[in-house]
């Protein structure tokens, strides 16, 4: 196994985490930054105000895109380990 063999397969891994963890990262932010508005705009400073809103976002987010992300991080599994035989060989 060549260097660039390895740094291909980390790189694949690498934009994967981004491409599936993207839609709960950018979810949540936005709904955190929705309620750091309304509680600044109210002055209401609950900790359960900021955190509930939060998960029930990424629920909502692992409810409507789990599946394409377990699919996604399933077939890159697949592909890593059958290439293993033509890496090593």
């Amino acid at each position: 196994m060549d260097p660039q063999q390895v740094f291909s397969i980390g790189q694949q891994g690498l934009m994967l985490l981004l491409t599936v963890s993207a839609p709960m990262l950018l979810t949540v932010l936005v709904v955190g930054l929705l309620v750091s508005i309304f509680q600044a705009a109210t002055q209401l400073h609950e900790a359960t105000l900021s955190f509930v809103p939060k998960l029930i976002a990424a629920v909502a987010v692992l409810a409507i895109a789990g599946p394409w992300m377990l699919t996604s991080i399933v077939e890159y599994l697949q592909r890593t380990l059958q290439s293993i035989p033509t890496v090593v060989g």
